[in-house]
C-alpha cells in the first residue's frame, strides 16, 4: 500500500471545476451555494493510488488570509488520514507564500468536521449565528439541524 505521503494535489482550472461538482456537494449540500464560489480561489483534485478521491478549494480573503472553503473526500477514503495530509501540505504551501492565517467554517451539526478541524490544528474563534437558516432546504446531520456556522482559524506564523 502506498503511504499517505503519496497523495498528490493537481490544480483544477476554473473551466474544469464543474466536473468536480459531485465532490464539492459532499461537503456543501446546496448546489446554488457551491456555484457562488466554485470558480473562486484555488481548487485541487486529490489523488491517491492513481485515483481521484476528492477535492479541496481555498479562497483568498486578503494577501495574508486564506479560507479552506471546501474539502471533500469520497466516503470510502475517509478515516484514513488523507484529509489531514492534504491540510498539512496546504499549511506548508500557504506559509511559503507568506500567508499568515487559514480560516475554515463548518456547521454546528457537522460533528465529524468539528473534530477534524481541531485535530489538524485549527482553533474555534467565532460562531456566526443563523448562517444556515436561509439555505433553500434545511440541512440535518446526526439528527441535528445546521443553523450556525462555527469558524476556525490556524495561524501559520509563530
Amino acid at each position: 500500500m502506498k503511504s499517505l505521503t503519496s497523495i498528490e494535489l493537481e490544480l483544477v482550472e476554473p473551466e474544469n471545476r464543474s466536473r468536480y461538482l459531485d465532490y464539492l456537494l459532499l461537503a456543501d449540500e446546496n448546489e446554488i451555494v457551491v456555484n457562488t464560489y466554485i470558480n473562486d480561489g484555488e481548487m485541487y483534485s486529490i489523488h491517491f493510488k492513481n485515483d481521484i478521491v476528492g477535492v479541496v478549494l481555498f479562497t483568498y480573503h486578503s494577501n495574508q488570509v486564506v479560507e479552506l472553503k471546501n474539502i471533500a473526500l469520497d466516503p470510502k477514503y475517509r478515516g484514513r488520514g488523507l484529509g489531514k495530509v492534504v491540510i498539512t501540505e496546504a499549511f506548508k504551501k500557504f506559509e511559503r507564500k507568506g500567508i499568515s492565517k487559514v480560516i475554515a467554517g463548518t456547521a454546528n451539526s457537522s460533528i465529524g468536521n468539528l473534530a477534524f478541524y481541531q485535530k489538524v490544528g485549527f482553533r474555534m474563534v467565532e460562531i456566526q449565528k443563523g448562517f444556515f437558516k436561509d439555505y433553500p432546504e434545511p440541512i440535518f446531520e446526526d439528527n441535528i439541524r445546521a443553523i450556525d456556522m462555527v469558524m476556525f482559524e490556524k495561524n501559520l506564523t509563530n
